[in-house]
Parts: C-alpha cells; structure tokens; sequence
C-alpha cells in the first residue's frame, strides 16, 4: 500500500512537472520582422556566451484609466481640468498587476533565475543573461548587425517569441526587433550653407507687439524674428523659480556654453552671462570641445525665446558600439526608452519638453511604440508638455516602400510624432504670410487611430481633401503635425561661427519655448501647468494660432498633401499668437 502511495504521488510530480514544462515552452510568436529593416545587414552571429541586460516591460494595469484620467484634466470643458494627477497616482495607475509580476516571477525560476539575480522596478523586470540563454528563453536566433549610415553594429533578433501564458502580462522585451538606436535614428535637422548667415554683432531687433516683422526674416532667422513674429517680445517671465524648460538631446551632441554666449550677445544680448543645465542620463557626455548642431540649434532657440526661464538640457547617453570580441557586458539600452524611465523617476519634471528626433513609424515594433506613446501620456497626466518635431521628409522619404512583406508604396509617418500624447510641430517659411516648408513632416500614423480631440478639425480637412492620395494613408490615423512655427535659415553659433540651419528640428524648441511663457504666465497667477495641450489647441484656444493657408509638403514621389484653411497634415493649426493665446487659456 505505501509503495502504491509513493508511485501515485512521483506520478502527481511528474505530471505537475510536465505540466509546468509544456506551459513554459509554449511559445508564441511575439513580434517578428519578414525582412531586415532598410538601412541594416547582417554581418555574423552573436557570440553566445556574451552578456547583456534583458528588459521585460509588464503590462501596465490601469493605463487605460490614466488615459480616461489624462483626457479629462486635459480637456478644458471638464470639471477635472488643470487637476494633473501626482507622482504617486500616476504611478499606482501604471503599475503592473501582481499576476503579472507573478507570472513573469514563475517563468524566470523554471530558467533557474533567482530573486537576487532580477531587478523589478517602474513596471520593468531587468536581468542579465547570455545570448545562448536569450535565444532558449525567446526561441529567436540573435545576431550581429551593421547600420551603413551610423556605424554602429547592434545585436538584435528578427523575432522572439514567449510563453503564451506570458502574452497577457509582457508588453515589450529588449533588445529584441527594435533595429533603432540612439546613433541611427533620425534627427531633424540640416545645414543650409546656402543662406548666408548673419554675423554681424548685436544685430537683435527690439520689435513693439504690433510692429511687423522685417522682410529680412524672409531668409535668416533669429530670435528677434520669432519673438515679433509670435508676438512673445513683450512679455517678460516672472514664475522663474518655478518653471522650467527642458530640452532632450541623443547621438552624443552637446550643447556649448562658449556658442550660447556668442549667441546672445549677437541675439538676445539681455541674456548675456545666463546659461543652462546639463543633466547627464545613462552615461550621457557633455563634451564642450565638440558642439552640435541640433543640441545647439534646441537649446540656443529654447533660451532664446524663453529667457530668464531655466532650461535643461538633457545628454543622454547611447550604446557603445557592438565588439564581437569583448568579454564584457554591452550596452544595449535603445532610444526614449532610458530617458523617460529616467524623467519619470524624478520628484520634479519641466512643464514643457521638446524633442527634435524620430524615426519611420514601420521601422518602430507596434508594441515598443505603444509602451513609448503611453509613457508620454503618463508625462503629460503629471502636468507636462510633450513636443516632438514633425520630420524633415514630408510625406515620406525614400521609396517609401513598406517592411511587411508587400513592398508597397505608402506615406510614412514618424514616431513619436504619431503618438497622439505628445504634440507635433512642423515647419513654416516665408513671413507676411508664413506659409508650410516643403519638407514639412505630416501625415496619419498607421498605428494609433485618430483621438477624439481631432476629430471634427481633421474631418473638415477629410471632407476638402477629397480622393487625392487615396490609399496611401491611413484616413483613420492619428493625424499630425498639430501645430508649427518657423523652420528655414535659423542662425545658430557652432564652434564659434555662425550657420544656417533648417529642419522641423528648428520649429519644436520655437514653439515649446512659447508655450513655455504661457506656462509662466499661468503660474504667476497661482494656476497649474497646461500639461497635455492637445484637447486645449483643438477647442477653446483653437483661435490662438495663425492659420497657414498655403504650402505643401512632398514625399514618397507625390505631391504630398497641401495647406489649407482649418486643420492640415502641413502645419497642423498654424502657428502660436502668443498674446491671443494668454487671453484663452
């Protein structure tokens, strides 16, 4: 009887046992790519017993309700209006379910990982592992791979999969099929050696609020001009201790003090001797012998239009280049990703950031780009701002060809422009009008569907639009650009000397640095932040803006789409009225 009871009970173990192996070995296809991205080739295996940090992103469990929550205290109709939730409320809504911590928990053990050898933390499961151990785990095959325009070799899989169990509490696991990187990704900028810069000394223009603007900032572009142009030059910030402006920087650029001063002494000499903050994420650098374009153009245009308000500028720091040969643990963290964790993780975030990077929508996996765009919907349910600037390609750079397989030609919008919680910017050109920049980033994201603030102005644009184009974008989309401002011949000090500089790039710190006045402006009146702008722009403040009725912005071998009255995929709703706006909001 006790050996019956002894053989029933190895029989109970060993089914149970099974049972957990076959659950755990389930695996289903969690994203996959049929070609390898455009831009990338491969170049060997990954050695398997390198080392490396792989992030699980659980579910977050009530985002939907941070959504509902973000919509209502952004939408100035609501009685829950300007209430932006804390930290703490924030962070409860984003928090995985303890169903999920547990499942992740159960599948890390039956691969003999430990509590002391994983890091649970913000909604992220991090540990390290060994690219053998990786391909067991996510039945995918990493390997080493070579981007042409950057440099850079990056270890990555066309696909992984994971327990099927798993699939209702894993968002996202990197690196896996994210090709991107902080080298590879696009920023929005571009040297124009054929506008002749200005280097003249003090040549700002102190302009009154109805004067108009010189038919000089026709071709060169400085802070006089934006300041008369968005009618900002006479509003002088106040809320100083409290508000802040902050600018996010990638590819290893830093922004040079030396250049900011000679900026200001040339172009906005009242703010000479004031400077900014750098803060330095995930090893970032801050390299005053090798100034950049882009991180000078933001934080020389941000200042420039918001001074004395504080501006920081945040480095952050890539991976380093992929070594087949090193013993040592790489890097693999990817873009946004780091920063945002970083940003939310602070007691005190800007009321405004701008970011002037992107990247084709097709090239960014569905799910990595929902878990970005819904880290930006928790920035802006804490009272910020978010703006990205809208691409330099138009419709579509390229052959605009699609990745799934079909080799179609589509329009191709930009992420994270596309996310419908952030607020795009695009470019304009030309004053007394402004009309759209030809390289004008906008469009409709193929991923997100259109949010309901946007609703009647991009139908009315629908309904004027007609048939042209049909079938090369996405109706249905999230559509973007929202706004715009100047974007040909900014004047920007590099390394001394003056450059031209254009690109939506130039747009995004012009309009952030806006609605950073505005910001002051509400809170030296004891009110809160304006945070998620969005619903704002597209009802009670929708007469605050310049409407550009001319201009188009081609791509993908079209004449892309064009200007008109009302809302358009050029310039959004135009361009700030910075005195208009005060009185609406």
């Amino acid at each position: 009887m006790f050996r019956f009871l002894i053989l029933i009970l190895t029989l109970i173990q060993t089914s149970i046992a099974g049972s957990l192996t076959k659950q755990w070995e389930d695996l289903r296809v969690k994203h996959s790519w049929i070609d390898i991205p455009r831009g990338w080739e491969y170049l060997s295996p990954a050695p398997g017993n390198m080392s490396f940090d792989l992030r699980l992103g659980l579910k977050q469990n009530k985002i939907k309700d941070l959504i509902s929550s973000l919509m209502e205290t952004s939408n100035p109709s609501h009685e829950r209006y300007g209430k932006h939730l804390t930290k703490a409320e924030a962070e409860a809504l984003v928090a995985p379910h303890p169903k999920s911590v547990k499942a992740v928990t159960l599948w890390l053990n039956f691969h003999k990982f430990s509590s002391e050898d994983v890091n649970y933390s913000g909604g992220w499961v991090t540990f390290r592992t060994t690219i053998s151990q990786a391909e067991r785990m996510l039945g995918a095959k990493y390997n080493v791979y070579h981007h042409s325009a950057s440099s850079q070799k990056v270890i990555r899989t066309m696909g992984y999969s994971i327990p099927r169990e798993l699939h209702h509490h894993v968002d996202i696991i990197t690196p896996t099929t994210y090709f991107g990187t902080l080298r590879s990704m696009r920023t929005t900028n571009f040297l124009q050696p054929e506008i002749k810069p200005i280097e003249e000394e003090n040549l700002a223009i102190d302009f009154s609020a109805n004067a108009s603007v010189p038919t000089s900032c026709n071709t060169a572009i400085t802070p006089a001009c934006l300041r008369a142009l968005y009618k900002t030059s006479t509003y002088v910030p106040a809320a100083t201790k409290s508000n802040k402006l902050g600018v996010v920087g990638y590819l290893d650029e830093f922004a040079n003090r030396a250049d900011l001063q000679k900026f200001f002494r040339q172009y906005r000499s009242e703010a000479v001797g004031s400077s900014f903050t750098t803060v330095q994420v995930n090893h970032g650098g801050d390299n005053q012998t090798n100034p950049g374009v882009e991180a000078n153009l933001d934080i020389q245009y941000t200042t420039g239009m918001s001074f004395p308000t504080p501006n920081i500028y945040y480095s952050t720091g890539g991976s380093p280049p992929f070594d087949p040969d090193s013993d040592t643990p790489t890097n693999t963290n990817e873009p946004y990703l780091d920063w945002l964790n970083f940003i939310l993780a602070k007691p005190i975030i800007p009321q405004v950031i701008t970011t002037s990077y992107g990247d084709d929508e097709q090239t960014v996996p569905y799910e990595y780009a929902n878990r970005v765009c819904n880290l930006f919907a928790q920035l802006g349910s804490l009272g910020t701002t978010v703006f990205f600037s809208s691409g330099d390609s138009g419709v579509g750079g390229g052959d605009c060809r699609t990745n799934d397989g079909t080799n179609k030609v589509l329009f191709q919008p930009v992420f994270p422009a596309s996310c419908p919680f952030v607020t795009a910017v695009g470019g304009t050109t030309r004053v007394n009008p402004e009309i759209g920049v030809g390289f004008s980033g906008g469009g409709f994201s193929r991923y997100f569907a259109r949010p309901l603030y946007q609703n009647q102005a991009v139908s009315k644009f629908l309904a004027r639009w007609g048939t042209q184009h049909s079938g090369l974008y996405n109706a249905t989309g999230r559509a973007y650009p929202d706004l715009a401002a100047q974007g040909q011949g900014f004047q920007v000090v590099i390394g001394g000397r003056v450059g031209s500089v254009g690109g939506t790039s130039a747009s995004s710190p012009t309009v952030a640095g806006v609605f950073s006045l505005l910001n002051d402006f509400l809170l030296t009146k004891g009110k809160p932040s304006l945070g998620f702008i969005n619903p704002l722009i597209y009802s009670s403040a929708l007469n605050g803006f310049n409407d550009i009725v001319s201009g188009s912005n081609p791509g993908c071998n079209t004449n892309g789409f064009t200007s008109g009255k009302g809302w358009d995929p050029v310039t959004g709703l135009g361009t700030p009225d910075f005195l208009r706006l005060m009185s609406l909001v």
